[in-house]
């Protein structure tokens, strides 16, 4: 373990084994680094907080601090973030709201560059990139493998589905379907992310069932719903039968479409 003279720990703190902490950071009390851990210098972890194994910490990085929420009243909440995640220069991650569900959660494996931020109750999963300076609002949602462009913004409540790609400023207000691929100042969706999908090695079968499912869901009669419903109870393929359920489950809001639908 390695802690700078300067860094300011408060009494309570759990370091685990092999952490860097390095000049004025400081370390809440009821703050959890996982083994391994890397601050650099400047880093600020407050509320309860828990930060897994090998994470690495950009200077003047703010995490756990007070939700951005006027409603928030001081209530016990929490920020749980994964593994070796990297956490750039001036990111911020707020922690939860009661009304939320009480947690801001991020997965293993993601790059967070430098200037987002993750608002308060955001469920973010594993291996995501958000890139310089977009940021995630309250109670978004962001699946695995997904990447998020420079300067976006992603409004409360928005689901981002597994694999999808988000241009950079773009200003997304409804939901992207799993793999799909949305540009714009007011996004339309262009596609499948079908980049993602090859870097993922998937075959071409899967990749071509998955655009076929696409351009079923957004071309035919009746509403969106309707047709979704109508291909999950024939779908067979992983792939299109986690779109169609993402299409179907509750949201707070729309869905991004292509255009002209």
């Amino acid at each position: 373990m390695s802690i700078h003279p300067s860094a300011i720990i408060e009494d309570g703190a759990e370091i685990g084994p092999d952490c860097h902490i390095g000049p004025f950071c400081h370390i809440g009390a009821a703050v959890r680094l996982g083994a391994g851990v890397r601050l650099h210098s400047h880093v600020a972890i407050a509320g309860d907080t828990v930060i897994g194994e090998g994470t690495e910490i950009w200077p003047f990085a703010s995490v756990g601090s007070q939700p951005q929420d006027l409603k928030f009243a001081g209530e016990k909440t929490r920020l749980v973030i994964g593994a070796r995640n990297m956490i750039r220069e001036s990111v911020s991650i707020n922690p939860g709201t009661e009304g939320g569900g009480g947690l801001t959660e991020i997965g293993d494996d993601c790059l967070f560059m430098l200037g987002t931020h993750v608002g308060h109750d955001c469920h973010v999963g594993n291996r995501v990139v958000v890139a310089n300076h977009a940021s995630l609002a309250g109670h978004v949602q962001v699946g695995e493998g997904a990447i998020i462009g420079g300067l976006a913004g992603i409004h409360q409540f928005v689901r981002i589905g597994e694999g999808a790609i988000i241009g950079a400023l773009s200003m997304v207000v409804a939901d992207v379907i799993p793999f799909g691929s949305v540009m714009g100042e007011r996004p339309r969706l262009a596609g499948l992310n079908l980049i993602g999908l090859k870097r993922r090695g998937l075959p071409r079968s899967e990749i071509s069932a998955l655009r076929a499912a696409y351009k079923a869901l957004f071309v035919g009669e009746g509403s969106l719903r309707e047709r979704a419903e109508a291909m999950l109870e024939n779908a067979d393929n992983t792939l299109v039968r986690d779109l169609l359920e993402f299409v179907l489950s509750d949201s707070e809001r729309s869905f991004c479409t292509p255009k002209g639908k």
